[in-house]
């Protein structure tokens, strides 16, 4: 998804100003996500073991990481759709376990694969999960109607969303996921299918959400190039630990690579840097 220098840049959606208050009038936290040596075990699999980070209000933290090495389960934790066997996540200084119905109402979420209702149209769908999150019908609609003018879907709203090609199904997930102005963005692989123009606004939706509104942003991506370019901190996990946490720059002086990119830096900080062996193997 290379993006010459010169290119027009397109507006990001335009999102009112978002009400910085938890669910039920409580404070929020400086923190909007803290994860607290949380492990997870299916069976004798460990996913997770005693995970630990923090996500400032503001910031768009990276959860990176190889495939099976937890970032999917470490996201379904923090929604509770998992419940952890040891250790908290804690949302706006809220337990997540103890009062999960108020942190969905504050959290969106895109999920690697997201699972929409194929037979509704694109409008129908979104109204529902307008109501789901008690959206009056004139502020919904507004909204909804920024986001299919923002991603292009205006005038293919009113099809079903079986016909939709993947892209356009992921543009639905992420108006889903932000039409009621969320406080946290869980995403994992949100930009999945998306054509260049839609990545580019949202990636910048996203940069402006954080540093405008005060959303925090978890962002789970395969893409090294993405994750450097927009996120302010990663946390790299590794067979269900944290192996590295902080500023890209501070993570290539750990693993001495300084001037190099975020995915040799990966690499080496999850063991498997050289890499020659491998591809002579398949080259044979």
């Amino acid at each position: 998804m290379n993006e010459s220098p010169g290119s027009a840049r397109p507006s990001a959606v335009p999102l009112p100003t978002s009400n910085s208050s938890v669910a039920g009038g409580e404070r929020s936290s400086t923190f909007a996500l803290e994860a607290r040596s949380v492990s997870k075990f299916y069976g004798p699999v460990r996913a997770l073991n005693q995970v630990s980070f923090t996500l400032p209000s503001g910031q768009i933290v990276g959860l990176l990481g190889p495939n099976g090495a937890g970032k999917s389960t470490m996201m379904k934790s923090i929604l509770g759709l998992v419940r952890p066997d040891a250790g908290q996540v804690v949302v706006f200084g809220r337990d997540v376990q103890a009062d999960p119905v108020s942190i969905k109402r504050i959290v969106g979420y895109v999920p690697e694969s997201p699972s929409l209702y194929e037979f509704l149209t694109g409008a129908e769908y979104l109204d529902f999960v307008g109501d789901m999150y008690g959206l009056p019908p004139t502020v919904r609609a507004e909204r909804v109607a920024q986001f299919l003018a923002g991603f292009e879907l205006a005038g293919h709203e009113n099809s079903l969303i079986s016909s939709y090609s993947q892209g356009m199904k992921q543009k639905i997930a992420l108006t889903a996921a932000l039409a009621h102005r969320p406080r946290l963005l869980v995403l994992d692989e949100p930009l999945n299918g998306l054509d260049p123009r839609s990545a580019r606004v949202t990636k910048e939706l996203l940069r402006n959400l954080a540093d405008r509104e005060g959303v925090g942003v978890l962002f789970s991506t395969h893409v090294l190039e993405i994750a450097e370019a927009i996120c302010d901190r990663v946390v790299i996990l590794n067979r269900g630990e944290v192996v590295a946490s902080g500023t890209v720059e501070a993570l290539r002086e750990r693993a001495g690579l300084a001037g190099s990119g975020l995915e040799e830096v990966f690499l080496s900080l999850t063991g498997t840097g050289d890499l020659s062996e491998v591809v002579a193997a398949l080259t044979h």
